[in-house]
């Protein structure tokens, strides 16, 4: 019952580790047993990871929608062939039985994703008649986005994240909670697998002094969070 991931951070399109951070437990809550340890993300993970979302988010923006979606829809594709696997790793992380993540976790998110695929080329501006003259808008990027997780839901709240924030041309730095961490990593190495360039999604790993950090940085600008309402102020 080892579900070691290959390190504790997804940034720039690789795996990262850096030992100097806290070590994080994770634990199979049917059984107590440590299945995984992995460590807190530094100020420096934290900050390569907001750098290379930064860089990789205006080639991405500028990138027809319908090529942004290609690459969603690639991804929820994988996530289907390996659905059996991925709901394995679910039941581990989270505790719940595999009756229930086979068909509702993992599933989901390829929904989302597929969905946004889908939705994205659509989302224009609009032209609007003033008498003899007219107004326009134009839709544009956020730019980068942070995702705060939480442990009941986590590969489907790292996709319903993702998928919008990607689709429609930002990038995404994922925090999953503490308890639940690796299901986030292997969205992270799905989107990567089917083509999203590097950058453009990255986990990090953490509490909440993790969280803070990010959602505070001048770098960031959305966020979008599932938790409690202490959490949220």
């Amino acid at each position: 019952m080892i579900a070691q991931p290959k390190a504790s951070h997804f940034v720039d399109g690789a795996y990262v580790e850096d030992t100097a951070g806290a070590v994080i437990e994770v634990i199979y809550p049917a059984t107590g047993a440590v299945i995984a340890r992995l460590h807190e993300a530094t100020p420096a993970v934290i900050e390569a990871a907001l750098a290379s979302a930064t860089r990789a988010q205006t080639a991405w923006a500028a990138l027809r929608p319908v090529d942004r979606g290609r690459i969603l829809r690639r991804a929820a594709d994988i996530i289907r062939d390996r659905n059996a696997d991925l709901a394995r790793l679910e039941t581990l992380d989270t505790g719940k039985p595999l009756q229930e993540t086979l068909v509702a976790d993992w599933p989901s998110g390829a929904d989302a994703l597929e969905y946004f695929a889908g939705l994205s080329p659509t989302i224009t501006g609009q032209t609007i008649p003033l008498g003899r003259d007219f107004v326009y808008t134009i839709r544009e990027a956020l730019g980068v986005c942070v995702g705060i997780g939480a442990w009941n839901y986590p590969s489907q709240i790292a996709c319903w994240k993702s998928a919008p924030a990607l689709a429609l041309g930002n990038a995404m730095v994922f925090k999953p909670s503490e308890t639940t961490p690796l299901c986030a990593l292997k969205v992270a190495e799905i989107l990567h697998e089917a083509g999203l360039p590097a950058g453009l999604y990255n986990v990090v790993q953490g509490l909440g002094d993790v969280g803070a950090a990010l959602v505070s940085d001048p770098l960031v600008d959305k966020v979008s969070l599932t938790g409690s309402l202490p959490t949220g102020r």
